[in-house]
């Protein structure tokens, strides 16, 4: 079976998987593709345009008019119709709209068909929640990166007080990952789930480089037997 040229990184929130995504992509100079960032940017603009995050004619036409943009340079890693998005999207409450976004049928297969275009260009490093089973499911290197749900709400609460946001409680942000967890794993379309040939990340007690070194050795193993030149 010939195989996708990405390496998949599945994971819930706040597992540290764009991160490690991120830096995974630069250490082997691959392109790197956060596609929740592109579930927040489409709900961001739903938002701004009172769009409702519901299937229908509107959705329909609001996907069918946009221009999304990825990758466009260093500092604009995410726009639609030209607005460089990619700040605005990391406020709290955008995590919850993407969750809801995220389950529209219509809306994932917009972003899945706009993913495997992108892909279909070079070797990349590509993360989300249903990568290695949806949108790859023949990536020739699956990861799911997770940890526990308490070391998850505080790197997230760490990351919003760096962004400015103050204003909310570990206790809440805490409800707000079990939410979206639950949210995630149980929605009809791709709910989020490990596929049976990813190899498990558990974060919790690791250190960046440690888990960096650990992928980058199982991805070039996996590139070597499969014939992939990174």
């Amino acid at each position: 079976m010939s195989l996708s040229k990405v390496i998949a990184i599945d994971g819930p929130s706040g597992s540290g998987k764009s991160t490690i995504a991120k830096q995974l992509a630069e250490t082997l100079d691959l392109l790197y593709i956060d596609t929740g960032a592109m579930f927040r940017a489409l709900a961001y603009c739903c938002d701004q345009r009172n769009i409702p995050l519901t299937a229908g004619p509107q959705m329909d036409e609001f996907l069918s008019n946009i221009k999304l943009e990825y990758g466009k340079s260093e500092d604009y890693l995410i726009g639609i119709d030209g607005e460089n998005l990619s700040h605005k999207i990391r406020e709290h409450n955008v995590s919850k709209l993407a969750s809801i976004i995220s389950q529209i049928p219509q809306v994932r297969e917009f972003l899945l068909n706009f993913q495997r275009d992108l892909a279909s260009r070079v070797v990349c490093v590509m993360e989300g929640r249903d990568i290695g089973t949806v949108v790859f499911p023949d990536a020739f290197c699956k990861f799911f990166v997770t940890a526990s749900v308490e070391v998850r709400s505080n790197r997230r609460l760490n990351q919003l007080n760096e962004g400015g946001e103050s204003n909310l409680s570990l206790e809440q942000i805490m409800t707000d990952v079990k939410k979206r967890d639950e949210s995630d794993m149980n929605r009809e379309v791709a709910p989020l789930k490990m596929a049976e040939d990813a190899s498990l990340v558990d974060t919790s007690e690791m250190e960046l480089l440690d888990v960096l070194n650990s992928l980058k050795d199982s991805v070039l193993a996996k590139a070597k037997g499969t014939g992939i030149s990174l």
